[in-house]
C-alpha cells in the first residue's frame, strides 16, 4: 500500500482554539488554521504534530452539518442535557 504524501504544512499559521469562552484549562481542545489556497488546517492541543488538512469547502459542508444537528447520533447516549454520562 502506497502512502499519501502529507501537504507541507505553513509555518506561519495562526491558530484559533475552539475552546469555551474563558476557559483556562489546557484542554485537549481542537485548533483551527485558514491557510492559502483554501486549505483549512485542524489539530488538537495535544497533538499539535498530527495536523489534519482539508479545503475550505469541506469545511464549511462539516460546520453546517454539525449545526443543523447531522452528527447528533454519533453522541446519543453520551450526553443528556450536554452533561456527560460517560
Amino acid at each position: 500500500m502506497t502512502e499519501t504524501p502529507r501537504p507541507e504544512i505553513p509555518a506561519d499559521l495562526v491558530w484559533n482554539r475552539a475552546a469555551p469562552e474563558n476557559e483556562q484549562g489546557p484542554g485537549p481542545w481542537i485548533e483551527i488554521a485558514y491557510g492559502k489556497d483554501e486549505a483549512v488546517h485542524l489539530r488538537e492541543t495535544s497533538d499539535p504534530e498530527n495536523i489534519v488538512t482539508t479545503t475550505r469547502e469541506k469545511w464549511d459542508a462539516f460546520v453546517l452539518g454539525v449545526q443543523a444537528g447531522e452528527f447528533d447520533h454519533f453522541v446519543e447516549g453520551h450526553y443528556v442535557d450536554g452533561i456527560g454520562k460517560g
